[in-house]
């Protein structure tokens, strides 16, 4: 009988369109999940008779209730190579092999620098005022040159983005726990302290992991550092903010907006409070969507899924 192989969130039906999975389906019965699975006890019920399972970054999280509800369970593959949603631990415990993918670039750079234009020129917001037939430009937009972006984390994609940003001509400071002056000097960035970031830039982008240590790690006071004519742009994950601080500051004014692709809770639900600000722009999770990247996670997924049936597990995942 073949193995039972699901694949999860598979949002946009490509994942056996970018891949080649006849080296696999010989062996393996695959079965691609579309939609967003609700909760814990969906996941269980969805999953049941797999023994591998595929899934999207942290879309449908796999903590230990999860894993230790699905006895046939014997592979996880995560695209990437690290998600903080699997409790390795559980897995391990389980004997489940856990392994990840590669991945393409940087696009959630290119989207971070997107996001940031976008803001300076209210392009979304006057796009949508073509369409509904509005009055013609109310809207007087801002230079990048000359004004200061604040990187927290200048790590891989923290790095790509400051040097985008210098070539519009942007004054470029950054901070993080364990940022050195020698990674600094190594951008071209300025090291400052967390409360000189939120106070000097004119824009701010987050490329930190979350973790114990940044979860919650934005909060009401960076907020009423910064000036009243700043934005702050998240593409890395939603609980890095203090998402009540955020509402608070966009619904008063406290910042001129911010523009955001990852939340607390995702898919962002239609009525949440966000959606009804006129001073955000709201991206689905767009950071990593790209068909290079897509092509990547996939290919590897049917590869670590031969490896695993062949008795050689290849890009084991592994507790920071």
């Amino acid at each position: 009988m073949p193995i039972r192989c699901v694949v999860l969130d598979d949002y946009q039906n490509v994942a056996l369109k970018l891949a080649d999975w006849s080296s696999v389906t010989k062996d393996v019965e695959v079965h691609v999940i579309n939609e967003p699975l609700a909760d814990a006890a969906a996941a269980i019920a969805a999953l049941k008779d797999a023994e591998i399972v595929c899934l999207m970054r942290e879309r449908t999280p796999m903590p230990k209730a999860v894993i230790d509800a699905l006895p046939k369970l014997k592979l996880i593959i995560t695209t990437g190579a690290h998600n903080a949603s699997v409790d390795l631990d559980a897995a391990a415990a389980r004997g489940i092999v856990v392994s990840g993918t590669g991945g393409v670039g940087g696009p959630t750079a290119e989207l971070a620098i997107g996001l940031i234009i976008d803001l300076a020129r209210s392009i979304t917001f006057e796009a949508s005022r073509m369409r509904a037939g509005q009055p013609w430009q109310v809207t007087v937009g801002r230079d990048l040159a000359g004004s200061t972006l604040g990187v927290l984390g200048l790590g891989k994609l923290g790095g790509r983005v400051a040097r985008i940003a210098q070539q519009f001509g942007m004054n470029v400071i950054a901070w993080s726990q364990n940022l050195t002056e020698e990674r600094c000097r190594e951008i071209g960035a300025t090291r400052v302290s967390k409360e000189e970031l939120f106070a000097q830039a004119d824009f701010i982008t987050i490329h930190l992991t979350l973790s114990d240590r940044t979860r919650g790690l934005i909060t009401v006071d960076d907020f009423k550092r910064m000036k009243k004519t700043a934005y702050i742009v998240n593409t890395s994950r939603g609980p890095i903010i203090d998402e009540d601080a955020l509402y608070d500051a966009l619904k008063s004014k406290t910042i001129a907006g911010a523009a955001l692709d990852v939340y607390n809770v995702e898919p962002l639900p239609t009525g949440d409070r966000f959606r009804k600000l006129d001073n955000v722009i709201l991206t689905p999770h767009l950071g990593y969507v790209t068909e290079p990247n897509y092509r990547k996670f996939y290919e590897d997924t049917v590869e670590d899924i031969r490896a695993f049936l062949d008795g050689s597990p290849v890009r084991p995942v592994k507790n920071k």
